[in-house]
């Protein structure tokens, strides 16, 4: 359920929307707007969507139906009433939206890939949209390190045992006890923003990482310390593998039963970027016959996984709901990054982080 306040915080001006939720709410919003130098009288209207405690999902119809949206057309469709900005993370701006409010120009989305935007039905209509790349970088690198370093000494296994009053000494026997990342070989398939964060720590704790990403040069690799390879040298030779590709046609399902054949006996498979990418049919067969030794999962195919979820009650698996990039400095973080947008936009300069046709041609105009 979304909420609105309307309620005019200045003298009538630029009228904004700041359509949060409750992660990144309206006023970080308008709190970063308001600290952005050299912008009109604002009018910043706000719209609180139920995310996270309502979760995400598609919204839509026909050929425009984006991804990972809270909140309905209908309402923001009212919240956008006047308005020539929005500052967003989920709401769902579709074709039916955009066709609705013409007098929309430009619209920040605070996260790395706005999917819960149709970009076609933006360009079409004109709108700019820009893109916050890098928000949650830090907090999705330490979550799967985190997740990585779980799986492999079985953290919260050991952990519900003593909390359900078991002292489980034979955790210490050799053929119980876990791995260190100390002198292992790690996989990154994906190479980007938190790619590259999670391979500077895992420097840190001694481990060798190779990467596998058509889109990362040799000197970037080098420069890093990883060596470059292709996904089935990655996958033979890592005995931790960490996925961190975007969600795309050419990476749905990369890991699948041919992959995980690939393994090592007893590698650990981190996922925390999104669920798409892996094939999770033979993810319970592989974890029961020791082909994969833990699985550590932020991200799911159906989110949330339901009543008969075949993983759920395996030992080896570390399950957590979507909280990679869950800390309060990426919330803020992702606000400053569009408020820093939506303020170059009304100021007539360029954009940083164009993520459509529109914002591409409105930023080539200006620097030209």
């Amino acid at each position: 359920m979304s909420t609105m306040d309307s309620q005019r915080r200045d003298a009538p001006g630029t009228r904004v929307l700041a359509a949060g939720d409750h992660f990144v709410a309206p006023s970080l919003f308008e709190t970063a707007l308001r600290d952005e130098p050299g912008l009109p009288g604002l009018d910043v209207v706000h719209l609180t969507s139920g995310w996270p405690t309502d979760p995400f999902g598609p919204v839509g119809s026909g050929d425009s139906v984006v991804q990972e949206a809270s909140g309905t057309e209908n309402e923001l469709v009212e919240a956008l009433d006047g308005t020539t900005v929005c500052l967003t993370q989920m709401a769902p701006l579709t074709a039916r939206v955009f066709d609705a409010r013409p007098e929309l120009e430009m619209v920040a989305v605070c996260r790395g890939g706005p999917v819960n935007v149709d970009l076609d039905a933006a360009d079409r209509a004109g709108v700019a949209v820009a893109q916050a790349p890098g928000r949650n970088a830090a907090a999705a690198a330490e979550f799967a390190v985190g997740m990585a370093l779980a799986a492999l000494r079985r953290i919260p296994f050991a952990n519900a045992e003593l909390h359900a009053g078991r002292w489980r000494g034979d955790f210490y026997a050799y053929d119980e006890a876990g791995l260190e990342l100390d002198g292992a070989t790690v996989g990154l398939v994906g190479y980007g923003a938190i790619g590259r964060i999670v391979a500077r720590v895992l420097h840190a704790f001694g481990a060798t990482v190779l990467v596998a990403d058509p889109y990362t040069d040799a000197a970037t690799a080098n420069a890093d310390g990883v060596r470059l390879v292709e996904l089935d040298e990655l996958l033979r030779a890592s005995s931790v593998v960490s996925l961190h590709a975007r969600l795309t046609d050419e990476t749905r399902g990369i890991i699948g039963a041919r992959e995980l054949y690939l393994l090592p006996d007893g590698a650990v498979l981190v996922n925390t970027a999104r669920g798409g990418l892996l094939d999770h049919a033979p993810l319970a067969d592989a974890l029961r016959s020791g082909r994969l030794g833990g699985l550590a999962l932020d991200v799911y195919d159906v989110e949330p996984p339901p009543d008969d979820w075949p993983l759920r009650d395996l030992p080896n698996v570390v399950a957590t709901p979507h909280l990679a990039g869950a800390t309060r400095q990426t919330a803020h973080r992702a606000a400053s990054i569009a408020a820093g947008e939506a303020a170059r936009f009304l100021r007539g300069e360029a954009l940083r982080h164009p993520a459509n046709a529109a914002a591409r041609a409105l930023t080539e105009g200006v620097r030209s």
